[in-house]
């Protein structure tokens, strides 16, 4: 499966402009030979808590967005939402993976960023979620889980591909870039992830996403300041003969 991971400016709390700035970036991908096309968490509104203003309701605008382009460019689009289901719940931060023939699947960040107060603004998912994307067993993950290996590891035996998708700001960007290649590293598994760049209420984001292979090495990665699209090979081969090489996975069971 031929991957893009879009690497993105957002424009604050505006889904349309957003929108109209993604629309050339997944073209360009699509044309580039992309069967899956990743955005960032929040796509188009950015890590913001004002969660009742901008959450939308299902099959929203940007969540139409999502299944639109996947449409019109014949492939799979990924990204996460802020979505309220109900009107006495508070809204959640929803990874959405749309397919172009309508498929639709949906993954609740079960981690809250509490440092930012986002338990207060969305609540928090129950489950992990693994989808068959193209023949590849896909895990889905939104930015703060990233930092906890357990939830990676209980997945692993059946994951062949970690999508994370993050607002991820440039202070703690060391710890992005190691916790990417160590999920990858000690799961022996593909790892995507996908930072915004630019400005956010305040916070800097300089992007440094990434795709990993199955033995930490960086086949892709973009620059530190601007939109980029990566675009890589996901062979689950190459997973299968890393772990019968290096069988960590199954000491790691014992």
């Amino acid at each position: 499966m031929k991957i893009a991971a879009i690497q993105h400016d957002v424009i604050w709390e505006n889904p349309s402009a957003n929108h109209e700035n993604l629309t050339p970036m997944v073209a360009q991908a699509a044309e580039d030979g992309a069967e899956l096309v990743v955005l960032s968490e929040m796509y188009s509104t950015g890590f913001s808590m004002a969660s009742e203003k901008i959450a939308e309701k299902s099959e929203g605008e940007s969540e139409t967005f999502l299944s639109e382009q996947a449409k019109i460019n014949n492939l799979w689009m990924a990204a996460s939402v802020p979505t309220k289901d109900r009107e006495d719940e508070l809204p959640v931060n929803r990874f959405l993976v749309k397919g172009p023939s309508g498929e639709s699947y949906k993954y609740d960040k079960v981690f809250p960023f509490t440092f930012a107060g986002e338990h207060e603004n969305y609540r928090a998912g129950s489950q992990f979620v693994t989808i068959d994307l193209l023949g590849v067993r896909t895990s889905l993950f939104i930015c703060y889980d990233l930092r906890f290996a357990d939830a990676f590891w209980d997945l692993a035996p059946n994951t062949d591909l970690y999508l994370v998708v993050a607002n991820w700001p440039s202070a703690r960007s060391n710890h992005w870039k190691a916790l990417l290649r160590s999920r990858a590293i000690e799961n022996q598994a593909y790892v995507v992830g996908v930072n915004r760049v630019g400005e956010g209420d305040g916070l800097f984001y300089q992007g440094d996403s990434a795709i990993i292979d199955p033995l930490g090495e960086v086949l892709k990665e973009a620059s530190s300041d601007g939109e980029e699209v990566l675009v890589a090979d996901i062979e689950p081969e190459r997973v299968s003969e890393v772990r019968e090489t290096f069988p960590f996975i199954n000491d790691r069971s014992k």
